[in-house]
């Protein structure tokens, strides 16, 4: 098998062969493959692949498309997070449905229609988590499912996609997904019909840049989201975390979801800054929150990211605007004067409020988790980023998350301080 072998054994293999069979070998996956991606031989209705980052779970899958069509497969599902997620990975990505077809059969994207047509004839339709409807009433004989444990309405959309698959003698799926502990997830698990593969990102250290490598090995080993990202475990409570998974309570109704900013009667957009945007930088957390008239606390949106302080300010503007927002929140204690300045300049006649911590963390953090266990904050769709940092976080550790920190900041101004005036920057 050509990725156990090392550098040198297998640039001694290659130039063993002739340009011919160089190019015959290119496209056969069989040879390329490793064990675990190969398609289970075993009577299944799911194959869920839990990997890490960079185990080669888009290659399976794409692979697994492509293998599905040349046994005379006509309908297929495709499923992501978003269409945008569907094109940039299952389809157009470097290990994309596109690119594992040899030239000569390469398949048909029409992202218009959002379909992909094969040689054979037979046509994939591309679906989103975001959009469950769009799968009532479709048939199919295949689909393949990537990232389901990021989708916003994953239950949903799985019970659309099981209804309509129903052509053909054996309708299966494949899941690829990084793991998360959602209901569904566990569901499949324990599901006997379900064929589980495990691996962890060590598993295709030979197929990865160093760069790639290096990059998520610093990152994420030695933390506990490591054990997530890395080594594909399905994460438990953290002791001591402020949070559980079982506190978060998800709008499940589509249309009130996309609904639920009108009802609200304040919003916010909280900000916790990062003073620098490189790849070693902290993301600065951009969260939408709202409270209604019952005094439910709601999560709307997360815009956090790793920008420079103007890019992060415009994207918290527009996140302002976007939901009508009734005014800023933003910690200044990190970068000072810098924030206040970019504040007030960027923030022209929006009102925002100014914060800086004068307590610890966990005392901030403690009243907010509090109304999440008393069921008084809803989210409005799985915020997987957010919610994997909320509980990752213990009062003992000694990073500062950035989500956690924008949340706090958000509700404690919406729901614990409503007695305090809204200031207004104007320049």
């Amino acid at each position: 098998m050509i990725a156990s072998l090392n550098e040198s054994e297998r640039n001694k293999f290659f130039n063993s062969l002739t340009n011919k069979e160089v190019q015959q070998l290119e496209y056969d996956w069989d040879f390329w493959a490793r064990p675990k991606q190969k398609i289970p031989q075993t009577d299944w209705s799911t194959w869920l692949i839990l990997t890490g980052r960079g185990w080669g779970k888009t290659r399976t899958g794409a692979e697994t498309v492509r293998q599905w069509v040349e046994e005379g497969v006509k309908r297929l599902a495709l499923v992501a997070e978003t269409p945008a997620d569907a094109r940039d990975a299952m389809i157009e990505g470097e290990s994309g449905i596109l690119n594992v077809f040899p030239p000569h059969e390469k398949p048909i994207y029409e992202s218009s229609k959002r379909r992909v047509t094969f040689h054979t004839g037979a046509t994939a339709i591309i679906y989103s988590g975001a959009n469950p409807d769009q799968l009532r009433g479709p048939q199919h004989e295949k689909a393949w499912c990537d990232e389901l444990a990021a989708w916003d309405y994953p239950d949903e959309t799985w019970s659309n996609l099981d209804m309509g698959l129903r052509l053909g003698r054996h309708p299966q799926t494949i899941v690829t997904t990084t793991p998360r502990p959602i209901k569904l997830i566990k569901q499949l698990i324990n599901d006997d019909s379900v064929y589980v593969t495990k691996g962890t990102t060590y598993d295709n250290k030979a197929n990865l840049s160093k760069r790639f490598f290096d990059t998520v090995r610093k990152r994420y080993e030695d933390t506990r989201l490591g054990r997530q990202e890395l080594y594909a475990e399905i994460l438990t409570d953290t002791p001591g975390s402020l949070w559980t998974y079982d506190m978060f309570i998800y709008i499940t109704d589509k249309n009130k979801a996309q609904n639920i900013a009108s009802t609200l009667t304040t919003i916010a957009v909280a900000i916790d800054p990062a003073v620098t945007a490189n790849s070693e930088s902290d993301e600065t957390g951009i969260i939408v929150v709202g409270k209604d008239d019952q005094g439910f606390g709601y999560v709307l949106d997360d815009f956090s990211c790793r920008k420079s302080p103007n890019e992060w300010a415009n994207i918290a503007i527009r996140a302002y605007h976007k939901y009508q927002a009734d005014f800023v929140v933003a910690e200044v204690n990190q970068g000072g004067d810098m924030i206040e300045s970019i504040l007030n300049s960027q923030f022209n006649n929006i009102p925002y409020r100014q914060v800086r911590a004068t307590r610890g963390k966990q005392i901030r953090a403690q009243p907010i988790s509090m109304l999440y266990e008393q069921g008084k904050i809803i989210h409005k769709k799985p915020f997987t980023t957010l919610e994997d940092q909320l509980c990752s976080w213990a009062p003992e550790d000694k990073n500062s998350p950035d989500r956690l920190d924008a949340l706090v900041w958000g509700f404690t101004e919406l729901m614990l301080n409503e007695h305090k005036p809204i200031q207004i920057s104007r320049v």
